[in-house]
C-alpha cells in the first residue's frame, strides 16, 4: 500500500497532531480516527535516524532519534492531542506532551513499550496482553479506513484492467516480514499452489498483489505455478496507482498472509469470505528451511521477547486469528467458510468518542 494522503489542514495550530511513519497500518489506524473526530488536524511524517533505537531506550521522551528536517516541524503552537502508533513515534510524543505549556493528551494505537499510565488511553487488539488497564480500550481487530466511498472510487479506475479476469475472483493479499513470521520460497510457492487450486476448483482467477514486507523471490515464486487466469501486481515504493483498493472492492473472496493484522482487518471489513495462509514454519517446511528462518535476526528477537520480555510487552498473532475463526470472519485456507454472512468490522467510532470526551468535547459529530 501506498503511503495514506492526510487530507486536512495544513496549518500548526490544528489541535489534532497524527505522528505517521512507516508502516501503513500503523499510519491507517492513526487517519482513522482522526477522520472520526470531526476535527482539524495535522499529520506529521516522522523519518528517523540510524541510531533511534540506542536514543529511544536510553534517553526516554526525546527526539534525538528523528531526522533534522522532522525535528524541524515539531515546534509550538503545541496541539491538544496526539495520536500515534509504533515503538518509534512513542518517545516523540512524550517529548511534545513536555514541551507545551498548556495539557497535551496522548493516545497510543496498539502495544506501547512505556507503561499504558503514560498514556491517556491506549487503543488495542488481542493479538497484545494489556487487559486489566483502565485507560486501556480493546477491539477484536486493528482499525481500518475501508469506506465505501473508496472502494467505489478505486474500482472504477480499474475496471478496465480487471475486467477479463473471471469471477469468483480471489483478492490474494501477500505480506511477508513480521517479527518471528518469514515467507520464504517455499511458503511463496505453497502460497500459490493453493490459491491456484482456490480459483481452479471455482472455475474463477486471481488478483494478487505483494506489498511492502514482501520479499522480491515471493512474487517470481508464485507466478512458476499459477495456472488460472491472474492479474499480480508487484508493489514497489512510490508507484504512480495501486489496485490494493479495486481488489478490495472487486474481489468476491480473499487470501491473506496471516503475519498481517492490517491486511486480514480491510479484507474482513468487506464481509465476504477471508481464508487465513498459515506463515508458521510447520512440518511442511524442510527442517533446514526451519533452522534458517528461525536464525534470522527478527526471529531471534521475537522469540527472546516472547519468553522474557513483562507479558505487557508480548505479540501472539494466534489470539486474533483465534478471534477472527470464532467470529465467523475468516477460516483457515483449505478449510470450508461458513454458509452465513460473517458480521461487520468495528469501526473508529467507538473510539473516536472516547478521544473526544478526554478533550470535553463529547458534543462534537463523529462520522
Amino acid at each position: 500500500m501506498n503511503p495514506p494522503v492526510i487530507h486536512a489542514t495544513v496549518d500548526d495550530a490544528a489541535p489534532i497532531w497524527l505522528l505517521l511513519g512507516y508502516k501503513a497500518g500503523d499510519n491507517n489506524q492513526v487517519i482513522s480516527v482522526a477522520e472520526s473526530l470531526g476535527l482539524p488536524y495535522v499529520g506529521k511524517h516522522l523519518a528517523y535516524r540510524s541510531t533511534e533505537l540506542l536514543t529511544n531506550l536510553l534517553l526516554g521522551p526525546n527526539i534525538h532519534g528523528l531526522r533534522h528536517d522532522c525535528r524541524a516541524a515539531l515546534r509550538p503552537p503545541w496541539p491538544r492531542l496526539v495520536v500515534t502508533a509504533g515503538r518509534r513515534n512513542e518517545p516523540v510524543a512524550r517529548w511534545i506532551q513536555r514541551q507545551s505549556d498548556h495539557p497535551v493528551h496522548l493516545v497510543h494505537i496498539g502495544r506501547p513499550w512505556a507503561r499504558p499510565e503514560r498514556f491517556d488511553l491506549v487503543i488495542t487488539t488481542p493479538q497484545y496482553h494489556l487487559a486489566g488497564f483502565p485507560n486501556v480500550m480493546s477491539f477484536d481487530l486493528p482499525l481500518h479506513r475501508i469506506r465505501p466511498e473508496r472502494l467505489e472510487q478505486a474500482a472504477a479506475e480499474w475496471s478496465s484492467r480487471l475486467e477479463n479476469l473471471p469471477h469468483p475472483r480471489i483478492a490474494v493479499l501477500v505480506g511477508g516480514e513480521s517479527g518471528g513470521f518469514h515467507l520464504d520460497r517455499a511458503k511463496a510457492r505453497r502460497l500459490g499452489l493453493e490459491t491456484d487450486a482456490l480459483a481452479s476448483g471455482l472455475g474463477g482467477s486471481l488478483m494478487i498483489t505483494t506489498s511492502a514486507r514482501t520479499p522480491a523471490h515471493a512474487a517470481t515464486e508464485m507466478a512458476a505455478v499459477v495456472r488460472s487466469p491472474h492479474f499480480l501486481f508487484e508493489w514497489e515504493p512510490g508507484a504512480a496507482a495501486n489496485p490494493y483498493l479495486a481488489f478490495l472492492a472487486t474481489a468476491d473472496r480473499f487470501v491473506v498472509t496471516g503475519e498481517s493484522m492490517s491486511m486480514l482487518t480491510e479484507a474482513c471489513a468487506t464481509r465476504r469470505p477471508v481464508y487465513i495462509f498459515d506463515m508458521d514454519d510447520n512440518g511442511g517446511s524442510k527442517a533446514i528451511t526451519r533452522l534458517g528462518n528461525a536464525l534470522r535476526y527478527k526471529a531471534i528477537t521475537h522469540h527472546l521477547a516472547q519468553r522474557f520480555a513483562p507479558i505487557r510487552m508480548r505479540r501472539d498473532v494466534g489470539r486474533l486469528h483465534q478471534a477472527l475463526i470464532k467470529t465467523g470472519r475468516a477460516v483457515w485456507l483449505g478449510q470450508t467458510f461458513p454458509d452465513r454472512e460473517p458480521p461487520p468490522v468495528p469501526d473508529a467510532g467507538k473510539a473516536a468518542r472516547r478521544v473526544l470526551s478526554l478533550l470535553g468535547e463529547a458534543d462534537a459529530g463523529t462520522d
